[in-house]
């Protein structure tokens, strides 16, 4: 059986990363996604050779540009000319989706707006990728991921205490998830389109998408009138729902919201019966207004074996919430991450043996596939222009000669 979006053509013109990992993402589920570079430098993205301190694969492959564009074909135009423009319009004529990721205002400039082309496929759905949505009076600032976070207030969600200064989140988090808005709101489309027969502009941004991503802390504050409480890890009202460093150095981490169902049991387990009815403890009530103490003699309790021990303890113990905190390193061989192919091993046609992210979405009729390798700078702008459009060798080498290709 076919993927999902098999038989779904996309004209990808986005750089970097939210614009491109979306397109990836409809890649994944079958689509056929052509990405249009600029001539000779193609996205910017392809220039990242290091990021965090994280080098380039031993044969020179560029994670960040890989990781972004798997599946894709490069068609390489120079957007400044008239035939190239012309070309976009004769794609947009055959696809199903269009994506851009650029300024405000600069789709229109060029004649490549939502207007221009659903002139040209009434039917198209037509994708803005943007900083801080189509409105408002930030609405043409440019944006990413970093502004992103800091626009949304995550960075002072992830800081802790209160008052402390802001923390950044490595990985382009915002990059991600408005990502995941984009491919969302143009699968939302595709099916609105299927029914009712109209094609749409949709539009997804960092803000918005950094919103939804907290919706429970910004639904509090509108509700209530104020922020969640944010709290060092010695200062967990709920000692339960808190992490612990085993005598190894690993972490794990407890998510027991109901203390009065888990703690009789759990004291036994750890060894410690004595205090199931110490008065300072023996109520949810108690153990909140005796945090502070009850999470020291956790601490301690912990400290004595190793994270291995305490898995198997708290496994025989009773039905409690538990698990092993990671590092990303530990992801790719973590048995969970495994068995759900949430990372999958890859032969990449350059580097060889390798893993990448999988798709997070199972169907189990038509599932998805992210093997797939990013294209070379203009790998495809022959086949596309021949195969697709119908252009021929002659207007091959004229569109060279011109610098439109």
């Amino acid at each position: 059986m076919d993927a999902p979006l098999t038989g779904i053509r996309v004209i990808d013109w986005t750089i970097w990363q939210q614009g491109p990992v979306a397109t990836a993402m409809l890649a994944d589920m079958g689509a056929e996604v052509i990405k249009i570079e600029e001539c000779e430098k193609g996205d910017p993205g392809r220039g990242i050779m290091s990021m965090g301190g994280a080098s380039a694969t031993a044969k020179g492959v560029n994670y960040y540009f890989e990781a972004n564009n798997r599946h894709k074909q490069s068609l390489t135009l120079n957007l400044s000319k008239p035939e190239a423009r012309e070309i976009v319009y004769k794609l947009a004529e055959k696809s199903d989706v269009f994506v851009q990721n650029f300024r405000k205002g600069v789709a229109d400039r060029l004649g490549l707006g939502y207007k221009d082309l659903s002139a040209r496929n009434p039917k198209i759905i037509y994708a803005n990728s943007t900083g801080y949505g189509p409105n408002g009076p930030d609405s043409g600032e440019p944006s990413f991921d970093y502004m992103a976070q800091a626009r949304s207030g995550i960075m002072n969600i992830a800081s802790v205490p209160e008052g402390s200064e802001p923390i950044y989140l490595n990985g382009g988090i915002a990059d991600q998830m408005g990502a995941i808005m984009l491919a969302y709101g143009v699968m939302t489309a595709l099916v609105a389109r299927e029914r009712y027969g109209v094609g749409q502009e949709v539009n997804a941004s960092h803000l918005g998408s950094m919103i939804a991503l907290q919706g429970l802390n910004v639904s509090m504050r509108t509700m209530l009138g104020k922020e969640f409480p944010r709290n060092t890890r010695d200062d967990a009202y709920n000692p339960l729902w808190n992490h612990y460093r085993c005598a190894d150095g690993k972490w794990l981490c407890l998510g027991m919201l109901q203390t009065d169902r888990y703690w009789k049991d759990f004291c036994v387990a750890l060894g410690i019966r004595e205090m199931i009815d110490d008065e300072r403890f023996n109520s949810m009530r108690a153990r909140s207004k005796n945090h502070r103490e009850l999470v020291a003699i956790l601490d301690k309790t912990f400290a004595t074996k190793p994270r291995v021990e305490w898995m198997k303890i708290l496994k025989e113990g009773g039905d409690f919430i538990y698990t092993v905190v990671n590092s990303i390193n530990n992801l790719p061989d973590d048995p969970q991450v495994v068995a759900n192919e949430y990372i999958v091993d890859y032969e990449h046609p350059e580097i060889g043996k390798t893993k990448v992210v999988g798709v997070p979405i199972i169907l189990s009729q038509t599932p998805g596939n992210p093997r797939g390798r990013a294209p070379q700078l203009g790998e495809n702008t022959e086949l596309i222009l021949t195969d697709l459009l119908g252009y021929s060798w002659d207007d091959i080498a004229r569109l060279r000669e011109s610098g439109v290709i």
